[in-house]
């Protein structure tokens, strides 16, 4: 005979299992972990997503997560505005700041071309890199996408864009990273090198 958990647990376990990474088993683990813990962390973890989307945001100009119109990288005035990483995601930029090697701004894509899963340049945060760059005022672009067919297509699009902005520096990582490697899981040094590699395009 089997035996039904409470609906209010089943419900958390169902939802926790949505979450990437996490399957059926290690949801059900999390839900009862959060079971036993006091009243008061769940109430904590309650308030924080619910507050989540009013208080985080992407930001107007890069596209980074940002609890304001702009993000904390594009408000430093220590950062180059003149040099943008263009990346695929913000792990991808987490990945690169952590190198510790870039001093630029970023434009993050949420994405990049794959036409099999229907993702386009309307998918995309292309348009607003592109307008980004007939706005004047950089030097270099450098094209972090992945080094994976989906990623050489979009860095490829984008060349096609923006290649002939007088004026514009076109860089692309180094091969330095893997081929169908991910940026988010490659070592810090690794990546440090392909960005200091960098070749323009």
């Amino acid at each position: 005979m089997s035996h039904q958990l409470p609906e209010a647990l089943d419900q958390l376990s169902a939802l926790l299992a949505r979450l990437p990474g996490v399957g059926k088993r290690s949801a059900l683990r999390l839900a009862f972990h959060i079971l036993s813990r006091p009243r008061e962390e769940a109430q904590q973890l309650s308030a924080s997503l619910t507050g989540l989307h009013e208080s985080v945001g992407f930001c107007e100009r890069c596209g980074h997560l940002a609890g304001q119109a702009l993000c904390d990288i594009c408000l430093d005035p220590r950062r180059n505005p003149e040099v943008v990483c263009v990346v695929e995601g913000v792990p991808d930029l987490l990945a690169v700041e952590a190198t510790g090697e870039f001093n630029g701004t970023y434009h993050v894509l949420h994405g990049v071309l794959s036409p099999l899963r229907g993702v386009g340049p309307s998918e995309l945060r292309v348009a607003e890199l592109v307008e980004r760059v007939h706005g004047g005022g950089l030097q270099e672009l450098i094209l972090a996408t992945p080094i994976s067919v989906e990623g050489e297509a979009t860095a490829a699009y984008i060349q096609s864009l923006v290649g002939r902005e007088p004026k514009l520096l076109l860089s692309r990582i180094a091969s330095g990273v893997p081929q169908g490697s991910e940026l988010e899981y490659i070592d810090e040094a690794t990546l440090g090198r392909a960005l200091r590699a960098r070749q323009a395009l």
